[in-house]
């Protein structure tokens, strides 16, 4: 299997009416375990609110939520938004589950910014309105996700809720939209916006310090009924071209809400480009592909192998795309990618 977003479905068992009612009844149960945190000095610092920033109105695809203070107790239903909040200063009371097994989903790059404040609780990837409606959150982020317009009047009941941007296909909206829209909701757009800035600066000293990526075409993708490719709006599609390479034009995508296609073992050379990282072992890969040894990317050592490995922060951090875990990815794969995109067999790329 690839590593896909888990496509998140509804559990209701009570009436939109009863549900409400629940959520403005019970507003002293929640544990202690499950409140925000205030995190060490320097976070405390970090969650202090922008001159102006509030009310703050946040259009998406179910209309607009307008947001009048900061929140403390955030619940995010997308499956990446809990970096973003982190690193603003939030640490959410809840995350859902899709990727990895650390204690919150809190992976390596996020870990020291959540000073004393609790581990979030993990939530299961099918969205249970009732779990997160005994959580009493005073903000819902699903950014990074597929939730319906069903789904978000339900998640609308219980607390401000911001969906994916409008006119955008789900699980695709891009880690500097999650940022600067997280940034917006917490009331730091410009401290948002410095991170955005931060990464991106990181990306442009990547592409300076190697101009060869420019213009080659490039490919992420793993094993699943057959090739699986990430498509260009997928954020995996995005981490490269942002790096300076191309999208082949060979490798067509069907229908508006994909963010990858299969290709059959016996196309193969459409994804023989010049670099391509495989989220998958090179092991796995000449099994499920027999030609594969035949193409410029076994030939020439085109190919990054990113094997599956829940311990490996790379591994992570090339489907978990945040504005924190990108400065770890692009330290230990950009070198591979460099060792890749030369064509030469004898630089290793692992």
């Amino acid at each position: 299997m690839p590593v896909l977003p888990r496509l998140i479905k509804v559990t209701v068992v009570a009436t939109l009416l009863a549900l409400t009612a629940t959520v403005t009844g019970c507003g002293s149960d929640a544990s202690d375990s499950a409140k925000g945190g205030t995190g060490t000095e320097a976070q405390k610092e970090a969650q202090s609110v922008e001159n102006g920033a509030y009310p703050v109105t946040i259009d998406h695809e179910y209309g607009s939520t307008t947001i009048t203070k900061k929140p403390e107790r955030v619940v995010t239903v997308g499956l990446v938004e809990q970096d973003a909040t982190i690193a603003l200063g939030t640490v959410p009371v809840a995350v859902t589950d899709w990727f990895g097994t650390a204690p919150g989903r809190i992976f390596p790059w996020a870990k020291p910014l959540i000073g004393t404040s609790p581990i979030p609780q993990v939530l299961p990837g099918t969205l249970d309105v009732e779990k997160i409606a005994a959580l009493h959150p005073d903000l819902i982020v699903a950014l990074y996700s597929d939730i319906s317009k069903k789904q978000y009047q339900l998640l609308s009941a219980i607390a401000p809720t911001i969906a994916h941007p409008a006119g955008q296909n789900d699980y695709s909206i891009s880690w500097q939209d999650v940022t600067t829209t997280v940034g917006k909701a917490l009331g730091r757009p410009a401290a948002a916006q410095k991170l955005v800035d931060g990464v991106e600066a990181k990306f442009a000293a990547a592409r300076k310090e190697h101009p060869k990526f420019e213009g080659k075409e490039a490919l992420m993708g793993s094993l699943y009924e057959g090739i699986f490719v990430y498509a260009p709006s997928d954020p995996r599609g995005q981490i490269l071209h942002e790096l300076g390479f191309s999208f082949p034009a060979d490798v067509k995508f069907v229908g508006k809400d994909t963010y990858g296609e299969s290709i059959s073992p016996e196309n193969a050379d459409l994804v023989d480009v010049d670099a391509m990282v495989w989220i998958d072992s090179e092991k796995k890969v000449r099994k499920a592909v027999p030609t594969y040894g035949n193409l410029r990317l076994s030939r020439e050592g085109r190919s990054v192998f990113v094997p599956e490995d829940f311990g490996d922060p790379v591994y992570v951090s090339t489907s978990f795309v945040t504005v924190l875990s990108l400065p770890y990815m692009l330290e230990h794969l950009v070198p591979r990618l460099a060792a890749a995109v030369d064509g030469d067999p004898a630089t290793a790329t692992s």
